[in-house]
């Protein structure tokens, strides 16, 4: 679309596409992380270590896989896929998690094990690897060390737990010699074969037009190519665009802005209505 509007430049070969593919690039950085894919996958340790996906980019959250039990098989191919299966009781102190102190990660009993979600419903990763089918149902918490791939923002950097682990050189380096990691994560945009993908959204490709269209009337005009007001309006409308994709982008969905109404709701609860209750 680009060329087509620049298409006197593109006759003449003034623009280069490969040389463009950085501010595509640079653009998704700048969109964030909300246009990443989330996905989750089980990781084998052999020898204190587990290899990443080609395309992970940022870790969401891992356990360590305590056991799994053989499920009949039914499918071959290979991915994972998680699913709730009711309300949760801990295997330790064998109550329901919603009424003991094991539903809060932060002072669980002796347990030190992850039954259960938020939602304080049992959780279940069903792994499928050609004929072999296993359930793990029993996870124990991992420590992750704060860097490349595990920011300050990840919950396993703020947990405390005998099994610890750090990202580095595309794999996880742990204390654990052999077992089975559960990683959620933020895909990197790109394919399979590592070709560049970008966000596909009426409102936001805008950015992208823009912002290569900017890169292209900037190189003419550092090569002498009379373009400076072509550059002033375009450097105006990519800021417009800019603005634009970064509001739909950053938008909550339904399920963050209802996270933030009950948190707002319990600090009221415990504000005005806490002290008078005996």
């Amino acid at each position: 679309m680009v060329s087509i509007v620049f298409n006197t430049f593109a006759n003449e070969s003034m623009i280069e596409p490969a040389q463009l593919i950085k501010i595509a690039t640079k653009v998704n950085y700048d969109l964030g992380l909300r246009i990443n894919q989330q996905k989750s996958c089980i990781l084998d340790i052999s020898h204190n270590k587990a290899r990443l996906p080609d395309d992970f980019y940022v870790l969401d959250y891992a356990l360590l896989c305590s056991s799994y039990k053989t499920i009949q098989p039914k499918m071959q191919g290979r991915h994972s896929e998680d699913k709730s299966i009711g309300t949760g009781i801990c295997n330790k102190c064998h109550k329901p998690d919603l009424d003991n102190p094991c539903a809060k990660p932060d002072d669980c009993c002796i347990c030190n094990k992850v039954y259960t979600n938020d939602c304080g419903e049992s959780f279940e990763v069903v792994y499928k690897q050609g004929f072999d089918i296993r359930s793990y149902t029993e996870f124990e918490r991992l420590t992750f060390k704060t860097g490349k791939g595990c920011d300050s923002n990840c919950w396993n950097t703020h947990i405390h737990s005998n099994h610890n682990a750090e990202i580095k050189n595309g794999f996880i380096y742990t204390n654990v010699s052999h077992g089975s990691i559960f990683i959620t994560y933020q895909g990197a945009m790109e394919d399979e074969d590592g070709n560049l993908l970008v966000l596909d959204h009426p409102m936001i490709n805008e950015y992208y037009e823009t912002a290569i269209k900017h890169r292209i009337l900037e190189n003419l005009y550092f090569n002498g190519e009379d373009v400076a007001q072509k550059l002033q309006y375009i450097t105006e409308e990519m800021r417009k665009a800019r603005n634009y994709a970064r509001t739909i982008v950053d938008t909550p969905d339904f399920s963050e802005m209802r996270s933030v109404w009950e948190m707002n709701r319990k600090a009221q609860h415990r504000k005005y209505y806490t002290m008078f209750v005996r």
